[in-house]
């Protein structure tokens, strides 16, 4: 079963960032359709980047240790410590996902969860 996601911590930055719009389009109501869509992305790229970030790390997948088959020799995977994965969003926002790396015992195959 997939880990809860913090979707009132989301709907809490959402409304720090609605609110920071707001601010931002009274300062600039003469603000071009480029300008606009700029400072919106750049408000909720942030937001979005976070909730990707969270949504990826909520799956049971995250964990391929203990019951996923090896995919060359079918033994079960162990848990080999975590690794960071390190990504980047289509609006340029940085994701970090820490998940754990597991490794064949038999063939030493190491495998990072999927996302």
């Amino acid at each position: 079963m997939p880990r809860p996601l913090p979707q009132e911590e989301w709907r809490r930055e959402a409304s720090v960032r609605f609110a920071a719009l707001e601010a931002w389009r009274q300062a600039h109501p003469r603000a071009t359709w480029a300008e606009i869509e700029a400072a919106i992305d750049g408000e909720l790229s942030q937001l979005r980047a976070r909730m990707l970030g969270e949504t990826a790390l909520s799956s049971e997948a995250t964990d391929l240790a203990g019951e996923s088959p090896c995919p060359d020799c079918g033994v079960p995977l162990q848990a080999a410590g975590t690794r960071r994965r390190r990504l980047r969003t289509e609006h340029d926002q940085a994701i970090a996902l820490e998940r754990t790396y597991a490794r064949c015992p038999v063939c030493g195959r190491g495998l990072f969860p999927p996302g």
